[in-house]
Parts: structure tokens; C-alpha cells; sequence
């Protein structure tokens, strides 16, 4: 199961770490201690969220891609 979502990367003092989250996906996020292996575990739990929400019967939004202007 794949989807195309967006990922905010950004380091945080607090934690100590990159954390990764996926804005599309409530409560979708993960960290790691290098930019990589932020991504990488995100991209496992984006993978593990979609197949909560299948199993559980709950909505998927879609993608919103990129913003055409900030």
C-alpha cells in the first residue's frame, strides 16, 4: 500500500532528534537521529497508519500535494 503525502522533517532540541511528521495523517509521526533514518521510520509508519485505518474501516484522505503558493 503506498500513498503520496507530505513529510515535515525538522530537528528538535526537546527530543533530541529529527522528527518526522505527516500532516495529512492525524497523529502520523516518527523520529530518528539522523535527517535519513527520520525518514526512513517515516515511511514505515506511514505504511503502518494506512493499513490501521483500512483495517478499522476509517477514511483515507487524499494527497493535497504541494502548495501552489505560501
Amino acid at each position: 500500500m503506498t500513498t503520496k503525502c507530505k513529510i515535515t522533517i525538522y530537528w528538535s532540541e526537546i527530543d533530541n532528534a529529527f522528527i518526522a511528521e505527516v500532516p495529512e495523517l492525524a497523529g502520523c509521526m516518527s523520529d530518528g537521529n539522523t535527517y535519513a533514518e527520520a525518514l526512513q521510520n517515516a515511511q514505515i509508519i506511514i505504511t503502518e497508519w494506512l493499513e490501521t485505518a483500512k483495517k478499522l474501516g476509517r477514511a483515507i484522505p487524499k494527497s493535497k500535494g504541494k502548495l501552489k503558493y505560501a
